[in-house]
């Protein structure tokens, strides 16, 4: 700039002969040369421009050289914004401080979005009048640009999770975009769509042929552009007082393993910034936000339809379960009534009433199969009910208790039960009450080899308290959390036999109320450890004794188990803590938590539903 200035005609020049120039002009003049930092001056009462190579690119390709040219000449777009600012500064002598200023400019030939921050000072002659303006400046478009590209990003973001479905996800993108002047207006394609699934646009029903053939290049994973929109889709569409351009651009949205295109991102540019290599990196970067959108949506209902053909099997699985078990009891009461009036009559040899009672327990044996099947089909149906009445529950168990004694005793196994009087009755479903207990001195049997078995129930702090212990094998602490799966069973070369489905435990902890009020379980290790991996159990369940109105009847659905598991001081615990439901009556945590083994561990459940069950299995559920 100063060879330019050298070489400058400037005696056909208003401004005249260098040598002329007032002293505070040559000085202002000296240090805007010297200077690396962007400066102009505006001398006289036109405001003629003198400037330096910093500031030249302010003037782009168009308006250089300006050197000597009245402001208004040179800066007619943007003189009705910075015009009254300067003859104020000659007027009054008084500084401005502009940030960040929007100043759209003609230095490429079209109107363009830049914004500056600047400093008009005066430059005073030797009489203290004020003789021109003093300008340093710096371009700030790039930041502010880079500022509201990122808000754009941000506000994608914070979409993720709001949509369930690709066209709800496509929806708010076209919808959050239209807020922001870089994508004054969008629209989202599928693949498998004959017009935009979402838009911005005035009229997307039939696309024009140009945006048609741009859009089937990105559904072949390119990147398109358009130079001319037709006016009808982009007329009056814009953001405040600026209109969408005609040019646009096409970018195809792959899935998350970027292998297939699903559809395309149409966007319409800003008509007052030129795509240049920042525009096309923040277009990519908004395609990839929408492409994570639209997968996590499509994620979703991906995942709603396998959860529902999953319940369309699951109840399929019920029906047939519930089918299978009625038709296999019908054979099997046919078989055991003739069986039973043969046991009965006098005349029958031995060796026939020998054959007779084995045909008799298996068919017995088979039909508590099938009873705990269809057991378990109502549970998974919700239609299995409970009937609380007062039940003495020392009695109660005694009887059941007893009715294991001669099997514990044949097998050399020594049975310690110490039963308690109760203070009052308790209200508890008798028929789950006995499939818990059951369960319960069942499984301890199963994996008892030798040792004892000790049951107790006895009255504590308001309290029934159960507690079944045993010398058995235990349950590897790798299995614990899988307790309560269906049909899922602990392999253990140990137990007396493998028999049974599976759903034992499954169908007890999950289906048999056993008390009003709620109740808690906790099973920890005892006093001697087979293994490192196995230990001794001790299963505990307390009862409420709170009185209750009347029995009632409630509903006994099936509810999942949240486990977690935790280690310190060098043991391991496991907690299983069931979920509630509503029901009919109230909230009801009916999952009971099951036999514990293999390591130290403890179970908890709330206390506030108005029934539970409990149960503990050794062979998984």
């Amino acid at each position: 700039m100063a060879g330019l200035m050298r070489e400058f005609a400037w005696e056909e020049s208003p401004l005249g002969p260098p040598e002329a120039w007032p002293q505070s002009l040559r000085t202002a003049v000296s240090i805007c040369l010297g200077s690396r930092f962007p400066i102009v001056l505006w001398w006289g009462r036109e405001l003629r421009l003198l400037y330096n190579d910093a500031w030249r690119p302010a003037l782009g390709v168009l308006k250089h050289p300006a050197i000597a040219k009245p402001g208004r000449e040179v800066w007619s777009e943007i003189w009705h914004l910075i015009g009254p600012m300067l003859n104020g500064v000659l007027e009054t002598g008084r500084a401005t401080w502009s940030e960040d200023m929007l100043l759209p400019m003609d230095r490429y030939g079209y109107l363009e979005e830049t914004y500056w921050t600047y400093s008009y000072s005066p430059i005073r002659v030797e009489d203290g009048s004020v003789g021109g303006v003093f300008t340093a400046v710096s371009e700030t478009t790039e930041r502010v640009l880079a500022e509201r590209r990122l808000q754009v990003l941000g506000a994608l973001g914070a979409l993720a999770g709001r949509a369930e479905t690709a066209e709800g996800a496509s929806g708010l993108i076209v919808e959050t975009l239209a807020g922001f002047p870089d994508l004054p207006c969008s629209a989202i394609l599928f693949a498998d769509a004959q017009r935009p699934i979402a838009s911005s646009f005035n009229r997307t029903e039939r696309l024009p042929p140009a945006v048609a053939a741009a859009v089937a290049a990105a559904f072949e994973g390119r990147t398109a552009e358009i130079d001319e929109l037709p006016s009808e889709l982009v007329e009056g569409v814009g953001f405040g007082d600026r209109t969408a351009s005609h040019a646009a651009v096409v970018l195809p949205l792959r899935t998350a393993g970027r292998d297939r295109v699903v559809g395309a991102l149409l966007a319409a540019l800003n008509a007052e910034r030129a795509l240049d290599e920042s525009y096309r990196s923040f277009l990519g970067l908004v395609a990839e936000h929408a492409e994570r959108l639209i997968g996590g949506a499509q994620a979703l209902e991906e995942e709603r339809r396998r959860a529902e053909e999953l319940a369309d099997l699951d109840r399929a699985k019920t029906t047939f379960f519930s089918n299978v078990s009625h038709e296999l009891r019908t054979p099997l009461t046919l078989i055991l009534g003739p069986v039973e009036e043969a046991l009965q009559e006098d005349e029958l040899r031995p060796e026939q009433r020998k054959r007779a009672e084995v045909v008799r327990r298996n068919a017995l044996r088979l039909l508590r199969m099938v009873n705990t099947l269809l057991d378990f089909a109502r549970v998974e149906s919700q239609r299995l009910r409970a009937q609380f009445r007062p039940t003495d529950l020392e009695s109660l168990t005694r009887e059941l208790v007893g009715a294991f004694a001669p099997v514990i005793d044949r097998a050399g196994l020594r049975l310690d039960a110490e039963l308690e009087p109760l203070p009052q009755e308790v209200f508890v479903d008798p028929d789950a009450w006995e499939k818990i207990v059951l369960n319960l001195l069942s499984n301890a049997f199963k994996f008892t080899r030798e040792g004892e078995i000790r049951v107790a129930l006895r009255a504590q702090d308001g309290e029934v308290l159960l507690t079944v212990a045993d010398s058995g094998t235990g349950i590897p602490a790798d299995e614990l959390p899988r307790l309560f799966e269906r049909f899922h069973r602990v392999r253990n070369d140990a137990a007396r036999t493998h028999e049974g489905p599976g759903s034992g435990s499954r169908s007890s902890t999950s289906s048999s109320p056993s008390i009003r009020g709620g109740w808690r379980s906790r099973a920890s290790r005892g006093a001697e450890r087979p293994s490192p991996s196995r230990c001794p159990s001790v299963t505990s369940i307390c009862l409420p004794t709170r009185s209750t109105t009347a029995a009632s009847t409630v509903p006994r659905p099936a509810l999942p188990f949240r486990t977690s598991r935790r280690r310190a001081a060098g043991s391991a615990s496991t907690t299983v803590t069931p979920t509630c439901c509503a029901t009919k009556r109230g909230r009801s945590p009916t999952d009971l938590p099951g036999r514990a083994s293999g390591s130290s561990w403890s179970m908890t459940t709330p206390t506030c539903g108005t029934i539970s069950s409990a149960c503990s299995s050794r062979t998984g559920p």
